[in-house]
């Protein structure tokens, strides 16, 4: 009989913890809900809500022309995260690059980059309503996605990039008019080049332009397969220095760099040259750190100091 009853009270106990444990999530839901709604009325927005009834709302702002995306189309876009309740930025796509990804894949979103120098870690974030929200628009359209916190971070919240618990997320997406990686880029390295009063540079076939500073005066051709010595700069299109060594010590293989660096070989030994190289013959949709990001464009000032084949 003692055991029947503790058995009985054990089942009671969890029945009864099981409905608090409920209570708490729908509370949330609830007070997330209503703090939404508060703010839609308060800011007068017309917000969409979720066709699938799962709590988060979109609002498009600009629709962007042409034909409605698909989940199979390519689409090139920008993104920031930030909280609703204070607009503390947790994320923002860097302008110097831009996401890119099949409609359908849009969801899956990398923020930040792991360095092992300072300890960052990488935060990878499934948020569906991004995918969703990108349907709705053309090329060239804009659209913001207002995300409940248990359809965000939740309780836990995301220390990593300071998301506190329970904070609503609201999530701007701006896509790009153009469909391709290399004409975006093209746009950016013509709009870099008039920035900066660049007009002698010539265009490869493969995207990239470059501007002789000195001409070399070696015999030795180069190939591929070359060692060669280098000076060089590397930034990107803002200025901003991500690499250099001019140390004269950089020895390496042709092959084994960017392949952007491939017109390289038009050239001898002696030779100064600026390469402003589009982000399809650089790291692509690669995040190399917390500087170069996803498709970004680079400059380079490079000196061919020696050349080995």
């Amino acid at each position: 009989m003692l055991k029947r009853i503790s058995s009985y009270a054990f089942v009671l106990i969890g029945l009864v913890l099981f409905n608090s444990c409920k209570k708490e999530y729908e509370s949330i839901q609830s007070i997330d809900d209503r703090k939404l709604e508060d703010y839609f009325a308060k800011n007068n927005i017309t917000a969409i809500k979720d066709p699938k009834g799962t709590g988060f709302y979109y609002q498009i702002t600009n629709p962007g022309t042409g034909d409605l995306f698909l989940n199979t189309d390519s689409v090139l876009y920008n993104i920031t995260l930030k909280s609703l309740s204070n607009g503390t930025s947790y994320y923002s796509t860097p302008p110097s690059g831009n996401l890119g990804n099949k409609v359908g894949y849009t969801s899956q979103l990398q923020v930040g980059a792991t360095d092992v120098a300072t300890g960052k870690v990488a935060v990878y974030a499934s948020l569906t309503p991004i995918s969703t929200a990108i349907r709705a628009l053309k090329p060239g359209g804009s659209a913001k996605v207002f995300l409940p916190s248990y359809l965000a971070f939740g309780n836990n919240g995301e220390a990593a990039i300071g998301v506190p618990s329970n904070d609503i997320i609201e999530i701007t997406i701006n896509t790009f008019t153009q469909k391709s990686q290399a004409a975006l880029d093209e746009q950016r390295l013509q709009a870099f080049l008039l920035s900066k009063g660049i007009n002698n540079a010539v265009r490869d076939v493969t995207g990239v332009y470059y501007v002789v500073t000195q001409a070399g005066a070696g015999t030795e051709p180069i190939d591929l397969s070359s060692a060669i010595t280098i000076n060089y700069t590397g930034r990107l299109l803002n200025g901003t220095v991500f690499e250099t060594n001019t140390s004269g010590t950089v020895v390496q293989t042709l092959s084994t760099f960017i392949t952007g660096w491939n017109v390289l070989t038009k050239f001898r030994k002696g030779t100064k040259i600026r390469l402003i190289i589009p982000s399809t013959r650089a790291y692509g949709n690669e995040v190399r750190s917390n500087v170069i990001w996803e498709n970004t464009p680079l400059d380079f000032d490079i000196e061919i100091l020696e050349v080995a084949n």
